[in-house]
């Protein structure tokens, strides 16, 4: 028991943010799932994105506040900078995801929900770095 604890403490911001992860992947999925099995079509383009976006703000809205708290125990005061530089950073990614689902579902065919799961795994290690070097990085400006 005390070699996993010695590792969790080596590795925990990954750790942690893989845990983040995956309760943000399920509450854009599960978002995104919803929309697409009651209210929206995703074989209609506009209808898939406005499900992607809206699922996208439930998303990364959850994933600001658990990984400023939970993965990169976040002091800094000026929070509207960080969450300005988080959303942005995740705008980033959002059009990449449009642009995969688009690419995916739209011109090549492809099932929408297996090609969301591709994009929930390219987003992820995309947030990381983005998350890591950019918004929450530990200088003496924050």
């Amino acid at each position: 028991m005390e070699k996993i604890k010695e590792l969790y403490l080596k590795y925990k911001e990954i750790v942690n943010y893989l845990i983040v992860g995956v309760l943000t992947t399920l509450v854009g999925l599960g978002v995104y799932y919803g929309l697409v099995f009651t209210i929206l079509d995703p074989k209609n383009p506009i209808q898939l994105q406005v499900a992607n976006i809206i699922s996208w703000i439930a998303a990364v809205t959850f994933a600001y506040f658990t990984n400023r708290r939970f993965v990169f125990e976040s002091k800094s005061e000026n929070v509207l900078n960080e969450a300005a530089r988080f959303y942005l950073a995740r705008v980033g990614t959002l059009l990449m995801d449009m642009g995969i689902m688009f690419t995916g579902v739209t011109l090549m065919g492809l099932n929408d929900k297996y090609v969301k799961l591709f994009v929930q795994v390219v987003v992820t290690v995309a947030n990381y770095i983005f998350s890591k070097f950019l918004v929450f990085k530990k200088d003496s400006s924050d």
